[in-house]
């Protein structure tokens, strides 16, 4: 196992703000940085990074953790694997460790970066070594690309001969499995061994946003009658749906500018970052989606589409329009002279000249819609059509007051009347509400006929008369706890659990440093008691829009705010007023306020880990077959697993101690002990 003293170190190294800026634009506030969550779909930020505690939060769906947790959610990877990549990340050695977390999926993802990694070493040694690349290097030359751009964007060339790269990967102990599912290799049609799936190619590696390889793309040489570019197939380390080529050199200039130049080719974003243009992605020809806009509004708001002048490039611009307006961005576009791609206008005009015309001539989405249906002649001709196709677009921002200042400008060019083209967007947004319904329909029809597949294919699988030993004992644990779930409610009904009352108390009688540190640790889903869960939810609230939170403000409030307040922050029996007379000691309820909140934080997960317990136990009763009871039997025996864990630590191990002066402050320890000599 990894010693925990690893872990604690690759806790205190890892910047849990850098890895989160990843995948998420991040802006300073306060203590904390502020983004749009990764996990669920919103247009305000309520998703906090606090660098000083190295944990995240989000206040809108409750999701929150480490960094492990983290990279751990984002990667759909395991604890150790995360732990392994971010101490790779960040330069902290481990050893080698034998762990069961290390199961066939994990190593067969790994094994697949291996083998991508490889190839691209390998397709860029050919390149720059190889005398049969003379032609790719040719062609990059005539480009103006040199040798830093290359080596940068990882530039190669896939040998003709149909088993090179096999071959070498083969004696260099990589395993075939690997190179298969990398989509490296394909299985000969003659029946045995393999071919490479990329040959007599200049090679394009394609990055996630953490630099990693998880693809290539292959340009043809010459005139030969093939494909131009084939691109590496779908595998589990890449879904081309999600992935733009380019992302990971652009994040930063990206955050830096607010705005995202998406362009269609690779060798326009490798141009114009040579240029000194670095926040430029392309859609790796195909054609965009919401996914891929989806990750690109992680670090930036605004976007300029730059497509070809061709009809091609115009109706993927066209597309991508509404893509953009439905991700909540601001979309621009950019038309460049007939004849000319991003990386032909750079190489003959230069940077400069490029930046100008993009300040200069880029339009907003509305206005060049306008203008181009002038220039074609449909605005004369098919005025309405044309209207009506632009307030579809408008109808795809999910912005209502957005919406209504681009139906003000469209009837500032039109002339129509703002009531009209409000009246017609109003149609659109209600067909568009259907057409989203009609469609979460079928997903859902799709997913009960796979999962009705999957049950009939159980059914019909041969059932075991005796299971193993494994799910035999486990089977016996279940039938044992089940007068358990029996059992009366852990709470008398009405009876608020002194625990939950801790938290809300803490929240209120301290400032937003407290309100930060429990809203990072917990979410409502745990609390048991309702009204205490709605008193949470409103503290959040008003934290979130950065109103105050005291006791004086609830007791103000509505009922049952006021009755809330005077249950929760007053004791039942409250220390005499002459104690601090007759004692000489002044009693202070909250010693270490962090403290307290600890031991509230434990029993609030304890208790809901037996409640997740209870809940597992009767679905275990309603599951219909021998493969469903076993997946509830896995989930309750890792649910057990957690609780243990929780009841045997401390709280003090469980939980980070706040890093703010404050905390500093309520948290120092009281005694210090000292080696001999030192005093």
């Amino acid at each position: 196992m990894i010693p925990d003293e690893k872990k604690e170190e690759i806790r205190e190294t890892a910047d849990i703000v850098e890895v989160v800026e990843d995948y998420v634009k991040l802006k300073r506030s306060g203590r904390s940085y502020k983004g749009l969550c990764p996990f669920h779909d919103e247009n305000t930020p309520s998703f906090h990074v606090t660098p000083d505690l190295g944990i995240y939060k989000c206040f809108g769906c409750g999701e929150s953790g480490d960094v492990f947790n983290f990279v751990m959610e984002m990667e759909g990877i395991g604890f150790v694997e995360a732990m392994r990549t971010l101490a790779q990340r960040f330069g902290v050695s481990l050893p080698e460790e034998d762990d069961p977390e290390f199961d066939e999926e994990h190593n067969l993802r790994e094994g697949i970066y291996h083998a991508l990694r490889y190839a691209g070493v390998y397709y860029y040694r050919q390149l720059i070594e190889s005398n049969e690349a003379e032609q790719a290097r040719q062609y990059l030359q005539e480009r103006g690309y040199n040798r830093e751009i290359m080596q940068k964007f990882g530039l190669g060339y896939a040998p003709r001969e149909g088993e090179k790269l096999y071959k070498a990967a083969v004696d260099s102990g990589l395993n075939e499995e690997y190179l298969s599912e990398a989509g490296l290799i394909k299985p000969s049609k003659r029946g045995e061994g393999y071919y490479d799936t990329f040959r007599g190619r200049l090679m394009f590696p394609i990055f996630n946003p953490s630099g990693k390889v998880i693809a290539f793309a292959g340009r043809v040489l010459g005139n030969e009658k093939t494909a131009k570019y084939i691109n590496s197939p779908q595998t589990k380390v890449y879904n081309k749906s999600e992935v733009l080529y380019g992302v990971n050199f652009a994040k930063g200039g990206i955050r830096k500018s607010g705005d995202v130049l998406l362009v269609e080719g690779y060798t326009d974003v490798i141009t114009l970052n040579q240029n000194n243009i670095d926040n430029v992605v392309a859609s790796s020809g195909t054609s965009l989606t919401p996914g891929q806009m989806h990750l690109l509004h992680r670090y930036g708001d605004a976007i300029t589409m730059i497509y070809d002048s061709d009809s091609a490039g115009q109706r993927a611009m066209k597309r991508g329009i509404n893509i953009g307006l439905a991700e909540g961005m601001d979309v621009k576009l950019l038309e460049l002279p007939q004849g000319e791609d991003p990386d032909s206008f750079v190489r003959q005009f230069g940077e400069d000249s490029f930046r100008e015309l993009k300040e200069e001539n880029s339009e907003d989405f509305l206005h060049y819609l306008v203008h181009k249906a002038q220039e074609d002649g449909s605005w004369d001709e098919e005025k309405e059509k044309v209207i009506t196709l632009i307030l579809e677009s408008i109808a795809h921002i999910p912005d209502k007051i957005k919406r209504e200042v681009k139906v003000q400008k469209l009837n500032e060019i039109s002339k129509i009347g703002d009531r009209a083209l409000f009246e017609e967007l109003g149609k659109i947004l209600k067909e568009l509400k259907k057409q989203k319904e009609r469609a979460r329909k079928r997903k859902k029809r799709e997913r009960e006929r796979e999962q009705k597949r999957q049950r009939e294919e159980q059914q019909q699988a041969p059932v075991p008369h005796q299971p193993d030993g494994h799910t035999r004992a486990f089977e016996q644990q279940v039938e044992n706890s089940k007068p358990q779930r029996r059992a009366k409610p852990k709470t008398p009904p009405g009876k608020k659990p002194n625990y939950e009352k801790e938290l809300i108390r803490l929240m209120l009688m301290y400032d937003r440093t407290m309100i930060d540190y429990i809203g990072s640790l917990c979410n409502e889903q745990q609390f048991e008691n309702e009204q205490l869960k709605t008193f949470y939810l409103d503290i959040i609230e008003r934290y979130k829009e950065e109103k105050e939170v005291s006791v004086q403000v609830y007791a103000d409030r509505e009922h049952p705010y006021p009755q809330l307040v005077g249950e929760i922050v007053l004791e039942e029996h409250s220390v005499s007023e002459r104690h601090p007379e007759k004692t000489g000691v002044r009693y202070k309820r909250d010693k270490n306020p962090y403290m307290t909140a600890k031991g509230a934080l434990k029993a609030l997960k304890v208790h809901y880990l037996e409640s997740l317990q209870r809940e597992l136990q009767q679905k275990y009763d309603q599951c219909e077959t021998t493969e469903e009871r076993k997946k509830v039997m896995r989930t309750m025996k890792e649910v057990g697993r957690q609780r243990t864990l929780l009841q045997k630590t401390p709280p003090d191990e469980l939980f980070p101690d706040p890093e703010s002066d404050e905390g500093e402050s309520l948290t120092k320890k009281v005694f210090e002990y000292k080696m001999k000599g030192e005093e």
